[in-house]
């Protein structure tokens, strides 16, 4: 499955030939940059590793400094393996949008979900609380209520539906329709929402 890394601008709307309004994403997927083509005879497993974005030299490591300058390009910030690559390339070469999708069909996107920090069951479950305050109880409309078993088995489950992390996961979101793509600006529409906030890295996979 080959695809490239962009970066996620923000949403707009558009109109199709009929008069309605599609509600979009602007992706920006600029030039990528193939580092490494790995094989089956060297790693084992075929793959091409592209690079997305500028990085400061003096923040890369002297091995990642090599690495991009076997490839002969300038340090890169995000760095994403792709199997089954459609596309025949060579090491060092630039990939675009153009190059790789097409008006109209439909791509899988990755991207780490906002985070939305510490949250209880009611927020990161949808738990309705205990409804009415009554019978002398405080501050426990938005419990979580009884969650542990009597002397067996003694023990939380593993998976019960509790307080904790809710976002700041990786989310793959299938099917997404290409409704348009502006090669001279690098951009790509894709038709609803993708995870992660403005500025966030994406994976676009073809499908």
């Amino acid at each position: 499955m080959s695809g490239l890394i962009g970066r996620k601008l923000g949403m707009t709307s558009i109109y199709d030939q009929a008069g309605n309004q599609i509600v979009c994403t602007v992706i920006e997927a600029g030039q990528n940059v193939v580092t490494q083509i790995r094989t089956e005879e060297v790693d084992g497993y075929s793959a091409v590793q592209v690079g997305y974005g500028e990085k400061k030299e003096k923040r890369t490591t002297k091995a990642l400094k090599g690495h991009f300058a076997k490839a002969g390009t300038t340090p890169k910030r995000k760095l994403v393996e792709f199997r089954d690559y459609d596309l025949e390339v060579s090491l060092g070469q630039e990939i675009s949008v153009s190059d790789l999708f097409e008006q109209g069909e439909r791509i899988d996107v990755v991207g780490v979900s906002k985070g939305k920090g510490f949250q209880g069951v009611v927020k990161r479950h949808g738990f309705g609380g205990v409804g009415m305050q009554t019978h002398g109880q405080h501050n426990r409309v938005r419990a979580p209520g009884s969650i542990g078993q009597s002397s067996f088995p003694s023990r939380v489950f593993k998976g019960t539906r509790m307080h904790g992390r809710k976002g700041n996961d990786r989310v793959k979101v299938k099917n997404l329709q290409i409704v348009q793509i502006l090669p001279e600006h690098n951009l790509i529409l894709v038709k609803g929402a993708v995870p992660g906030p403005k500025g966030a890295f994406l994976e676009l996979h073809k499908k």
